[in-house]
């Protein structure tokens, strides 16, 4: 029986029609959803800037612009889960898509993960890191669910 449901999402559309589709399971499976959004640390693996070339003075850091993102990513789902009844929770990690959603479906006790694909092909999945794949092929003991675009 499938009483909760991780929704890992980055704000993409895809990732948007995945969470109202498992919202909409949860609504009929009388299920909780956790909501998850990772900040993807491959994001701060850029080349070094020299002090000189740097701006002196930087309002705000990029971390905290993601963490903002994905503050209003997960809060879009929680609304559409408090219109529909359905209890959730959100959850920000920081660290390696694959890795943390895999960490977080044992850490809440998932039942199903349900998240989206932008449908990419295996070649193009393996070259540009898709989560979905990733996801998919690594989490062996929780069924995954994938949404297309």
């Amino acid at each position: 029986m499938i009483s909760r449901i991780l929704v890992p999402t980055d704000g993409s559309k895809t990732s948007q029609k995945a969470a109202v589709y498992a919202v909409n399971l949860a609504k009929q499976l009388k299920a909780s959803i956790s909501v998850l959004s990772v900040i993807d640390k491959r994001m701060f693996m850029t080349q070094a800037v020299p002090a000189a070339k740097a701006p002196r003075q930087n309002p705000e850091t990029v971390e905290d612009y993601l963490t903002e993102a994905a503050r209003e990513y997960v809060g879009a789902i929680k609304k559409v889960c408090d219109k529909r009844g359905v209890s959730c929770r959100i959850s920000i990690k920081m660290g390696y898509p694959v890795e943390e959603i895999a960490r977080e479906a044992k850490k809440v006790k998932a039942n199903l993960i349900v998240m989206g694909s932008r449908g990419r092909s295996a070649f193009s999945a393996t070259m540009l890191g898709s989560v979905s794949y990733g996801v998919l092929h690594n989490e062996k003991s929780i069924p995954v669910l994938i949404v297309r675009e």
